[in-house]
């Protein structure tokens, strides 16, 4: 290699795919390099056929190539890596381990979960996802509600669809948040009636398959309840941390401790109480508590841990779980939103427990 080619190939190290998001250099989508004269000639193999990121990735080579001093045009041949290519490069994403959020895995895995459905569970997760993203953390969210998925219309991608590279799923990004759930596969007005196996198997696949890369937080939106998912994700993550949401209102918060009686039973740590819907501020300042008052207290006094957050009712939230723009983006200086961001930096400011985990460190 030239040393004009090798300014080129440093040039496209900073060329990240946007689905991946590792530059291409290391992902051997680079081929051949060659300069005459002015002109580079670079060939590009993408992952597959008809990538949906392809035009993205042209448009970034062709303007770092470009951007090399002495080169004035660039001839682009664009192919696709052949199967035993794009298997070595799955296999080296996947790595050796069964799961990258298993207990030697260093990436806060924090399910939300609430007793029972209508306490604003997953427009919660979803804004939280987007504000811990904000923070700077690399955050994934995984939309476990199987019958009830919400996750994709309230971050405004209710028609995105994985890619797949070999065995591994890559999720669609929204607002800065890797996204993936069960409405993805499924063809618009249809319902998913499975069962507890096929339920389990599908946590399992969206644990190992979906390539989310390197996280500092994985968020789960749970099912309502204690049924078959919320026992499959306490089998396969036992060492997760768990949110618990419920609504002020005392027949909300009763049901509430139910879902952290299960989480505990499988071994994992129910980190505090989130009170959504706490009230509603009005325009005098006042607070009108529409579903009364205390609700949370009473949850996190009884399950022993603290109440983290009280999130007020709020217009804007809605309003921006229906046009997918969670509303820490739409409105920041939403009372719902700024409850949501003090939420999101207290959750982040737990930091990572590494008790109990291997560090991969050797005595010699």
């Amino acid at each position: 290699m030239t040393d004009r080619s090798r300014l080129i190939h440093a040039a496209l190290s900073r060329v990240v795919d946007p689905e991946i998001r590792k530059p291409i250099t290391e992902l051997d989508m680079v081929g051949a390099i060659e300069v005459a004269g002015s002109t580079a000639s670079v060939d590009l193999k993408l992952t597959i056929v008809g990538c949906p990121a392809a035009d993205t990735i042209e448009r970034d080579v062709r303007a770092a190539v470009l951007g090399v001093e002495g080169i004035e045009a660039i001839d682009l041949t664009v192919g696709v890596m052949s199967r035993e290519q794009r298997d070595a490069l799955t296999a080296r994403l996947k790595g050796n381990r069964t799961s990258a959020f298993g207990p030697d895995s260093l990436t806060r895995v924090v399910c939300v979960t609430s007793g029972k459905g209508g306490v604003g569970k997953s427009s919660l997760t979803a804004g939280l996802a987007v504000s811990l993203a904000q923070s700077g953390l690399r955050v994934g969210l995984m939309d476990a509600d199987v019958f009830g998925f919400s996750i994709p219309g309230l971050l405004g991608i209710p028609h995105a669809k994985p890619t797949r590279v070999g065995e591994l799923i890559l999720p669609p990004v929204a607002h800065g948040v890797k996204v993936i759930s069960i409405g993805m596969f499924t063809e618009p007005g249809t319902a998913v009636s499975w069962r507890g196996p096929m339920l389990h198997r599908t946590m399992q696949q969206f644990l190992t398959d979906v390539f989310f890369g390197d996280l500092d937080v994985l968020l789960i939106d749970l099912p309502p309840g204690t049924g078959d998912v919320a026992i499959s994700l306490g089998q396969l993550l036992p060492q997760a941390e768990v949110l618990v949401v419920t609504t002020p209102q005392a027949a909300a918060a009763d049901v509430a401790e139910r879902s952290a009686i299960v989480a505990r039973q499988t071994g994992q740590t129910v980190i505090g109480v989130v009170e959504n819907m706490a009230g509603l501020v009005q325009p005098d300042g006042s607070v009108l508590d529409v579903f009364g008052a205390g609700g949370g207290e009473a949850v996190a006094s009884r399950l022993d841990v603290p109440l983290l957050g009280s999130i007020p009712l709020s217009v804007a939230l809605r309003e921006g779980g229906d046009s997918g723009m969670p509303v820490v983006l739409a409105n920041p200086d939403d009372p719902a939103a700024r409850a949501i961001t003090e939420l999101a930096a207290t959750v982040a400011g737990r930091g990572r427990g590494l008790a109990g985990r291997k560090l991969g460190l050797s005595v010699t």
